[in-house]
């Protein structure tokens, strides 16, 4: 059975002080108003992610926003994914648009990845998504084929089944553009196709599929709505207790 998710990234946000307060906020609101199963996550900077996995408890899970391939050694300002685990982070974000722009992030490196958190009982939320010049070329499903073979089609099922796949459209993110539910739902239909043609229709009925463009309360409930879509990796809205809390709410509207 797909687990309903919706994961928070704060990208570079919220000194210590900010971050305490705010994920307090939306722990507490999540306690009290959240109906259904649906599993809520923050994915913090570094600095914050020992203070927070202590006071969310099994209420909103917390993760990392990247790891290092390499378990330990010399690679001065990096972090394991052996040090994500320790100080209780459940997931991580791998191959966010950002890391495979800014910081030159290819397949390979995610796949290597992707395999050190599954190591260290970590679920991957293995990011995929297309440019704005890659969808208005139409070969955006060639580019997405692409991403989720070189950076995930080498686990195992057993492994693969662990993951969680994150769409972020990148001309969606931070834009303000948005693509519509039956845009997102095409996608995700079609990213479950190709992981049924390569695992089965098992392990891909069974895997959660995000949508991660511009997701907000207004758009929520009609993507989660979507047959393929099971929930959302959220940005901006993610840095606003009452907006990020309402997302989680919004598949029981």
């Amino acid at each position: 059975m797909r687990k309903k998710i919706v994961a928070g990234n704060w990208k570079m946000n919220m000194d210590y002080a900010e971050g305490i307060s705010l994920f307090s906020e939306i722990v507490n609101m999540v306690r009290d108003e959240q109906k259904g199963e649906q599993i809520a996550v923050i994915c913090a900077p570094f600095i914050h992610l020992n203070s927070l996995s202590k006071l969310g408890g099994t209420t909103v899970y917390i993760g990392a926003q990247n790891c290092h391939q390499n378990e330990s050694g010399a690679y001065t300002g990096e972090t394991s994914a052996k040090m994500v685990k320790s100080v209780g982070c459940a997931y991580v974000i791998i191959g966010h648009s950002e890391r495979r722009q800014y910081f030159a992030e290819n397949d390979q490196l995610l796949a290597e990845k992707t395999t050190a958190a599954l190591k260290n009982n970590l679920t991957p939320i293995f990011c995929i998504g297309e440019t704005l010049d890659e969808r208005n070329n139409g070969n955006y499903f060639e580019i997405l084929k692409s991403q989720i073979t070189a950076g995930t089609f080498d686990l195992s099922a057993e492994d693969f089944s662990k993951l969680v796949i994150a769409y972020e459209p990148v001309w969606a993110i931070g834009t303000g553009l948005t693509a519509s539910s039956e845009q997102a739902q095409e996608v995700h239909a079609f990213i479950r196709q190709e992981i049924a043609s390569k695992y089965g229709t098992e392990v891909a009925e069974n895997t959660t599929i995000l949508y991660g463009g511009s997701c907000n309360p207004k758009n929520a409930a009609d993507l989660f709505a979507q047959k393929d879509i099971d929930g959302g990796l959220i940005g901006g809205a993610s840095l606003k207790s009452r907006d990020f809390v309402d997302i989680v709410k919004a598949f029981n509207s």
